[in-house]
């Protein structure tokens, strides 16, 4: 019974650790502003966010001109500008910016259940002021017509917007009881075993086991990820983006995986020592009471035996 016991809690213990990475990962890492933004900053830099990018404003911005002769014109312009403009430093405090943008108003929709059910967006004015102001110094014809107006972007669909908040509520408690619950059962675990260290090396290698699902799954998810982005052309930048978030989780996965295979190769290494040493000890014992024996005769004096010689 208590080995049963101790193998329940031990496996429940193991599928709650890389549950527990998980939700950790996504209520302190995805979930913090400044991490997040931190994150996607050095993205500005990468050619392929750069283009995707580019080609979002770009449509934002035409879809606003009057349709006719000067759209017809501008539009070229218009989308080199923006080009020209994503690989300028000031793309980099835009995209910052944006970014900043996005993710409080993600959060805003998240955490606050009086929030607007619909779907969650962003402001393009801010960029389309920008590319207007550098039109205009570079005295591009109609630039000063261009309109800056509110355009909004949606980055979360109606549709998603309540799954997604009932989603964070369950993890925002999971990212604290998880971890906890799964160090509170691998130590009980351990404790109601009858061989501790088997139970232990137990421990270690569901540890390791999760850490590798937990690595497998982050790279699934990523081959769905890419799939169901509708342009193939922004899969490139998509992956970059995934590639930087999931960067701390992927960490994590690889973390639980060595420390797994840490504990359960000390276990079998001293397992083996001490058997090592149990084997040893009946031989030592044997010497040790020859040598007593040895020299209890020799200081008692032993019976010689006796000398056969010829009679007188």
């Amino acid at each position: 019974m208590r080995n049963a016991l101790s193998a329940a809690l031990v496996a429940l213990a193991c599928l709650l650790v890389p549950c527990g990475a998980l939700a950790a990962w996504v209520v302190h890492g995805l979930a913090d502003t400044g991490r997040y933004v931190g994150t996607m900053a050095p993205l500005s830099a990468d050619p392929a966010v750069r283009d995707a990018v580019a080609d979002a404003v770009g449509d934002g911005v035409v879809q606003e001109l009057d349709a006719g002769p000067a759209r017809d014109l501008l539009e070229p312009f218009v989308r080199d500008a923006i080009r020209s403009f994503t690989r300028t430093e000031a793309f980099g405090t835009v995209w910052e910016v944006g970014n900043r943008a996005v993710h409080d108003a993600v959060l805003h929709a998240l955490r606050d259940g009086r929030a607007d059910p619909g779907p969650v967006t962003v402001d393009l004015a801010p960029v389309t002021a920008e590319v207007k102001r550098q039109l205009v110094a570079d005295r591009m014809p109609f630039a000063d017509r261009i309109p800056v107006e509110h355009t909004r972007v949606a980055v979360v669909p109606v549709g998603e917007t309540a799954g997604l908040r009932t989603g964070y509520r369950l993890l925002d408690v999971a990212a604290f009881w998880l971890p906890l619950a799964a160090v509170v059962l691998a130590v009980a675990g351990i404790a109601v075993a009858v061989h501790r260290r088997r139970a232990l090396t137990a421990t270690g290698l569901g540890i390791a086991l999760g850490g590798g699902l937990l690595a497998v799954a982050v790279a699934v998810a990523r081959r769905l990820t890419l799939a169901d982005v509708p342009e193939p052309a922004h899969r490139p930048a998509a992956g970059v983006v995934y590639d930087a978030l999931t960067a701390t989780l992927r960490t994590a996965s690889w973390t639980l995986l060595a420390l797994g295979l840490t504990v359960a190769l000390a276990c079998l290494l001293t397992g083996l020592r001490g058997r090592g040493a149990v084997t040893r000890r009946p031989g030592a014992r044997a010497g040790e009471q020859a040598r007593s024996s040895a020299g209890e005769q020799a200081r008692n004096g032993s019976p010689q035996p006796p000398v056969v010689g010829p009679r007188p």
